[in-house]
């Protein structure tokens, strides 16, 4: 078995999507250290040889991975040499698509990352829309808001809202329910009317201690005993608002943002 490897990531593009296939694929071989390089923007036969021979001078007597989306065949013919292990990730399926379809692709690199001017508004929009109702700022505005994410605070709803707005398009709002809406049991008005579009964060307590204990060490506001009171309130005030509630533990931001737009089933509104 080996314990290291080398690993190139080749596009015509910016390579982005070569590395994150890659990447999906070789954290199934934790045992294994990988020294990763990534090559993008090979467009002509030179570009192809040139990074053949940097990888070939690097790494030649080792078998390195190289984990291609290139789809121009002479380029493929170039760079599929005996002396790597060569994975094209694309351009296999394609020539089964253009046999089932019936015609042919249009083999152009990059082309799913081409955002048009609409795709770009829509995503700057979000964007801002995101930075302006941050933190249960600009309330009276959350008639335009797509999300509303409410939990206590530290429940990870600025960075579920962040990749809401810029990978996917949708304004959202987050709001961190205080003490007097969990007291009190009662969501301010302008959430209140707009609880269609409010989804509920929490965690376990001891989850939000430890994030607590990071920021205010051995503080009331970050003791285990708090955790528990507030994320009781927050899940009986989720419960008299009939607000949809989604446990964050153990999912990363982007899990629980896929979770959170189906939970509403709000779509993708652009293709990065």
């Amino acid at each position: 078995m080996w314990s290291s490897k080398d690993v190139y990531y080749l596009s015509g593009s910016t390579g982005i999507l070569a590395e994150d296939l890659g990447k999906a694929l070789l954290c199934q071989f934790p045992e294994i250290s990988f020294n990763e390089e990534k090559i993008p923007f090979i467009r002509t036969s030179e570009d192809a040889r040139s990074a053949l021979a940097r990888i070939l001078e690097r790494s030649g007597a080792r078998s390195p991975l190289v984990f291609s989306t290139i789809m121009n065949p002479k380029l493929i013919e170039i760079l599929d040499a005996p002396q790597i292990e060569f994975y094209n990730v694309c351009d296999s399926y394609l020539v089964l698509l253009e046999q089932h379809l019936g015609t042919k692709a249009l083999r152009a690199s990059g082309f799913s990352r081409h955002l048009n001017e609409q795709a770009m508004t829509t995503r700057v929009a979000a964007i801002k829309y995101c930075i302006a109702h941050d933190d249960g700022t600009a309330t009276k505005d959350y008639d335009e808001a797509e999300v509303i994410l409410l939990g206590v605070s530290r429940s990870g709803k600025t960075p579920v809202s962040v990749y809401l707005a810029t990978q996917m398009g949708i304004k959202a709002a987050n709001y961190p329910l205080v003490q007097d809406d969990l007291n009190s049991y009662r969501l301010p008005p302008d959430i209140s009317r707009n609880r269609k579009q409010a989804v509920g964060l929490t965690s376990s307590p001891e989850m939000l201690h430890h994030v607590r204990q990071k920021r205010y060490k051995d503080s009331k506001y970050a003791s285990l005993a708090t955790c528990i009171q507030e994320l009781s309130q927050a899940s009986q005030i989720f419960l008299k608002y009939n607000i949809p509630v989604i446990h964050a533990d153990g999912y990363s931001i982007e899990e629980t943002a896929t979770q959170v737009a189906q939970q509403l089933n709000l779509k993708k509104k652009i293709r990065l």
